[in-house]
């Protein structure tokens, strides 16, 4: 985990949350509680392996999420999340409602 010291609140939240798909992998895992790398894959059709693989690796290097390995052939790899990636529930929801209305034009 990040040990660094923030002056700011926000800059210590958006330190956790900011990244190009972070926000929305936290979102898709507190909906749907375990994915697979090919699922997360589906969700953002738009992001590059490397850039998923990226933005999982910082995830799990903060604590908000737990990558379990199974050996099997092929490999199986879940993604869920760990306590700490929870408490930003009400946070990713916030956000969630904030976008709706700004994707239904209601501002």
């Amino acid at each position: 985990m990040n040990e660094k010291k923030y002056n700011c609140p926000v800059e210590a939240a958006l330190s956790q949350l900011g990244g190009k798909y972070k926000a929305i992998i936290l979102y898709y895992l507190l909906t749907e509680n375990v994915l697979r790398f090919s699922q997360i894959q589906r969700h953002i059709p738009r992001a590059t392996a490397k850039m998923l693989t990226q933005q999982l690796r910082e995830l799990e290097g903060d604590g908000l999420i737990h990558r379990t390995v199974y050996p099997v052939v092929p490999p199986k790899t879940e993604y869920t999340l760990t306590s700490r990636g929870e408490s930003l529930r009400p946070v990713i929801f916030a956000i969630c409602d904030w976008g709706r209305e700004y994707m239904a034009g209601t501002f």
